[in-house]
């Protein structure tokens, strides 16, 4: 009989053995062609479908959701469980949950430049200050921790200053972060970063996120407002001054005359500024007062400003409130009084952690906001019966708060408030000279005519316990909102409304 063809292709003998002589037949025959990764990535999630048992696939009933719908299921789940429980079900659920996060706190800066873009790629409020903070490589258990706000901080003894540059991510990798944002979240709201000192990454930010409302930047300079005074539409900034003794930075690392006027010319539509440790002085506060026209919010806390700054308070025509914030000096040379000039429109004037010991300042200071309405005192240090009586200058207050003034007596409580015939709410809060056997029959009589009273100025008082059931302190609490414009404004952040009397 004829042996069979081994050698032709297809032929009924064909095996393995007959592809001895032919190394790239054999190479097609014993391999196959590499499927790129997306092919191989969905095979093995078909594979892994298919191995699913069919109970499971019955009691996960969200698999007939298409995502738009599961999406609006989600958005009713509350901000606690749309962060933990919900986006820990499954990776589907996770995807999902990423899209309606709008804000965000980012402590490793890896994951801004990886993961973040395809994690949450909706953000509206992004805060990246302490991910541009490196810890110290030695840390003993003896180095004091130093918090502030949302960010701890270990500080390293042996360094000097502890908080030095070096424990910051390198300007290159900082305006690196900055661009990927730029470039991911072009409807970004607000934002809190740390600026290099090229200032690239900033220049980005001004030029992608165009709808920027709200910025926060820290480790500021002159050099680094330029580029946000291209944020056109920026309503409400913190700058943060880069401090030599803090950052590490020159001397004249900081926020001066020169970046407060750059600023002013180009955030036009601010609302809300606070300047942290800025050395500007009168033509820089000047600037920001006639560019700034919508401005209704000033603050400013512990500034190195020059004397004279005071004055200059008067081109905000439209300032409504001005809040000072642990300032070891207000103004050592404010200038005659009549060069002083006054903020009209201002409603409410609040000192916090103050040193209020110079007579000539304080008195600079309640001439320019002579027209306020509001009157707050909080944790101040050296104010005195003598010095609390300047406060008489400001005959149209209505509302006044004082808390942890010490040195403050019955006496000259007493001379101040029964000179103003429009208060109608008053609390004292932990003002231990303050006595309630010291009460007159006048200051008595005003008690029953304010429409809110919180009297608590120690730990003995028992006038509280006594007008208890009286209902005085909250008749007319509705009326004293509608007149008091700045009442929502205080109560949020430091009082406390809703006892009326308190216990």
């Amino acid at each position: 009989m004829p042996e069979p063809d081994v050698g032709c292709l297809g032929g009924p003998g064909l095996h393995l053995d007959g592809f001895k002589g032919w190394a790239d037949l054999r190479g097609l025959y014993g391999k196959t062609t590499p499927l790129p990764p997306s092919q191989q990535r969905r095979q093995r999630q078909h594979a892994r479908a298919e191995e699913m048992a069919p109970q499971d696939r019955a009691l996960d009933q969200t698999l007939a959701l298409s995502d738009a719908l599961l999406l609006r299921v989600l958005a009713c789940l509350p901000e606690p469980h749309l962060t933990g429980a919900a986006s820990l079900v499954c990776k589907r659920w996770t995807r999902l949950a990423g899209r309606l996060r709008r804000r965000i706190i980012v402590r490793d800066w890896a994951f801004v430049t990886h993961r973040l873009p395809y994690r949450f790629p909706e953000l509206a409020d992004l805060d990246l200050f302490p991910a541009s903070i490196v810890a110290p490589t030695t840390i003993s258990a003896a180095s004091p921790l130093l918090t502030c706000g949302e960010v701890s901080l270990t500080l390293d003894p042996s360094v000097d200053p502890p908080l030095g540059a070096c424990h910051f991510l390198a300007d290159d990798v900082l305006d690196r972060g900055l661009a990927a944002v730029a470039a991911s979240f072009p409807n970004l709201r607000r934002l809190s970063a740390t600026a290099a000192s090229e200032s690239g990454g900033l220049m980005d930010i001004a030029g992608g996120c165009t709808t920027l409302l709200e910025l926060e930047l820290h480790r500021c300079s002159d050099l680094a407002l330029r580029p946000v005074s291209a944020l056109a539409h920026l309503q409400i900034l913190r700058i943060v001054a880069a401090s030599s003794a803090l950052y590490g930075t020159s001397e004249d690392g900081g926020v001066t005359d020169i970046g407060l006027t750059i600023l002013a010319h180009g955030c036009k539509r601010l609302v809300k500024l606070e300047l942290v440790g800025c050395e500007g002085s009168y033509d820089g506060i000047a600037a920001v007062g006639r560019c700034c026209a919508m401005l209704e919010e000033l603050t400013i806390t512990d500034h190195r400003m020059d004397n004279g700054w005071l004055a200059a308070l008067a081109f905000c025509g439209n300032l409504k409130t001005l809040r000072l914030q642990g300032c070891c000096r207000i103004d050592d040379d404010p200038g005659p009084a009549e060069h002083l000039g006054a903020c009209l429109t201002l409603e409410s004037l609040q000192l916090q952690r103050c040193l209020l010991r110079d007579r000539r300042t304080l008195h600079a200071l309640f001439l320019v906001c002579e027209g306020a309405r509001e009157l707050l005192v909080q944790n101040c240090w050296g104010l005195e019966d003598d010095m609390f009586a300047l406060a008489g200058l400001c005959r149209r207050v209505k509302f006044l708060s004082l808390e942890g003034c010490s040195l403050l007596t019955t006496r000259g409580l007493e001379l101040v408030i029964t000179s103003w015939s429009d208060l109608q709410s008053l609390q004292v809060v932990s003002c231990n000279k303050v006595k309630d056997e010291e009460i007159s029959r006048a200051l008595s009589e005003l008690f029953s005519t304010l429409k809110e009273l919180k009297w608590r100025p120690d730990n003995k008082s028992r006038l509280a316990a006594s007008l208890d059931g009286t209902g005085m302190g909250k008749k007319g609490r509705v009326l004293c909102k509608r007149i008091l414009p700045g009442h929502q404004r205080v109560k949020g952040t430091m009082m406390n409304y809703s006892t009326g009397v308190a216990a």
